[in-house]
This record gives C-alpha cells, structure tokens and sequence, in this order.
C-alpha cells in the first residue's frame, strides 16, 4: 500500500473522492431514515464530496493507503425513538458501504473483463488505467471496512460492539473511550516508527483474504 508512483497516487486520489464520501453518505442516509434530521441539518445528506472530506485524513490515505474523513454528526436520542439499535446500525453503514463498493468493484475482474496482474503491475505511466484503479478501489474499500471495524473510538467499530456487550463489558469500553483516539493514534501513527505494525497484523491477513476471495 505505500507504492507512491504517480499512477498509484492518482487511483488513490479517485477512489478517496468516491470511497470517503460514499462512506459518510451511507452514515447520513441511514440516521435520516431511522428519524435522525441531524446529518440533514448538517448539510451531510448529500454526495457532494467537500461536505465528507477532511484534509488531514485525505492526505495520509493518499501516502499511507488509509485515513478518514469528516465523521457524520448524530443525535443519539433521536434514533433512540426509532429503534434502541439506531446508532449501530448507522455506525454499521458506513463499513457495510466499502464493503459492497469493493464487491461491485470485483465484478470486472470476476468476469475477465480486466487482469488482476495489470492492476497490481507497477508503471511508468502517469495516468493510471482501469485496473489500476479498480485494484485501488477494492485494497482501499477492504481497508476502510476493517478499519473502521476496530472497537477503538472514534471509529464505527467501537459503536457497533458498543450494542452487543454485557452491561459489565460495557462499563469497561465506556472507561476506554476517551483514550481511543489515543490509542488510534499510538497504534497507526508511533509504533510503526519503532517497526510495530499492529495494525498491518491485524487487518493485513483478512485483507488480502478478502482481496483473493473477491477477485478470485
């Protein structure tokens, strides 16, 4: 993922238009629909991609491979009337959406239409072809959806497991949260610095799993 040729950059640059803001949209629209106007309000209902987009996690997602964008605002207690699983469910969307973009992604290598090996392929090319990007589309889509999977706040995993725990497992979790995007960023950012890869461990294998299962 830190192949930082100018092909590679530009296919990184199309799928982070696209992915970013599919993702926040999938947030947005599932809130509205459980009854939650807050993303509307916001101006976050729209697939515009200046209203998801945020600098700092566009940049590192085009040199690292991964980042994020702007998170979606909520009203709890409004999706609460609709449904006591409202906030996981939303918080549940936005995985759900990488996941099923990088599946109607693999469709064209799935029917032969492109090769798998041209995407992976390193060039000289400036401009990136189909299957570069397609590749990109799908590595970066699998990546933000076990990403965001991780039950560390502020990401969408800690939500969604947030709703299955025991009321004691919970309470543990609740103490945790305000030190998740410390942790995030111990973890992604400062270990790797003395070559300790956590998260390259954990998502990495399902990743590249996920990746040969879909495009075969």
């Amino acid at each position: 993922m830190l192949n930082l040729d100018p092909a590679t950059l530009i296919a990184r640059l199309i799928v982070l238009v696209i992915t970013f803001t599919i993702h926040e949209f999938a947030h947005a629209w599932t809130a509205t629909q459980l009854g939650d106007e807050t993303p509307r309000q916001y101006g976050r209902l729209t697939l515009n991609p200046l209203a998801h987009l945020d600098p700092m996690g566009s940049l590192l997602l085009l040199v690292v491979g991964f980042g994020w964008a702007k998170p979606v605002p909520i009203n709890p207690y409004a999706l609460s009337r609709r449904t006591p699983a409202g906030v996981m469910w939303v918080s549940l969307a936005g995985p759900f959406s990488n996941l099923l973009m990088a599946i109607l992604a693999a469709v064209p290598f799935r029917m032969g239409l492109v090769s798998v090996v041209a995407g992976l392929t390193t060039t000289r090319a400036i401009l990136p072809n189909l299957s570069q990007i397609l590749v990109q589309f799908i590595l970066i889509n699998l990546l933000l959806c076990l990403f965001n999977l991780i039950p560390l706040a502020p990401l969408d995993g800690e939500k969604i497991i947030d709703y299955f725990l025991p009321p004691s497992l919970a309470k543990v979790f609740e103490n945790i949260r305000p030190y998740g995007p410390i942790i995030l960023i111990v973890v992604v950012l400062v270990a790797p610095m003395f070559g300790v890869d956590i998260i390259g461990m954990i998502i990495m294998p399902p990743l590249r799993a996920l990746f040969g299962l879909l495009v075969g």
